[in-house]
């Protein structure tokens, strides 16, 4: 088993203090920013920042509570335009001893998704990457812009309508032509 790689703003387990919280600001440098940029696939990225604080929960677990804000860019789904966003989110992570992993198929999905198994470290750069990813827009759209109608279908076919995609809109339709012909 290999050793897993750190950010230099991980934080060593064994030198977090028990008696109370630690401090810690991470502004990604520039090259960070660039790699973050590429891994999640945006225009542009500035302005990141996570701030918050490690806590020890009980005897052997730590809790992570944090801010995260960032500018991100990302192209509109429709026009491909640049869409630019501003995201302020609290995270949280809680790093326990003993974690059963929910991929394992005996055991159900947990309730709690912000616990993670505690390692020999708590990196914020993980977490600044993880909580930005699933912070960003899905369908980013420019603001000015209209919403798009897809058909599609086999060549030489007429495209279904969304009216047509909807069965019980067609049994409604007949139902209420039906008691305008006095149900018969």
């Amino acid at each position: 088993m290999t050793n897993p790689t750190y950010s230099p703003a991980a934080l060593r387990v064994s030198d977090l203090t028990q008696s109370g919280p630690t401090t810690f600001e991470l502004i990604p440098n520039t090259k960070e920013l660039e790699v973050l940029r590429k891994d999640l696939d945006l225009v542009g990225l500035r302005k990141v920042r996570l701030t918050g604080t490690v806590s020890p929960v009980g005897k052997r677990d730590w809790q992570l509570t944090a801010k995260l804000g960032a500018t991100v860019v990302q192209p509109c789904v429709a026009t491909l335009e640049d869409v630019q966003t501003r995201i302020d989110s609290d995270v949280v992570r809680t790093y326990v001893v003993e974690y059963s992993d929910p991929d394992d198929i005996d055991v159900e999905m947990p309730e709690d998704d912000t616990v993670e198994p505690l390692g020999t470290h708590i990196d914020p750069m993980v977490v600044l990457h993880e909580a930005l990813a699933l912070a960003l827009p899905l369908y980013p759209r420019a603001s000015d812009t209209t919403p798009v109608e897809v058909r599609v279908t086999e060549p030489g076919q007429t495209p279904m309508s969304d009216e047509q995609a909807r069965p019980f809109a067609a049994l409604a339709g007949l139902r209420d032509k039906m008691s305008d012909d006095g149900g018969t």
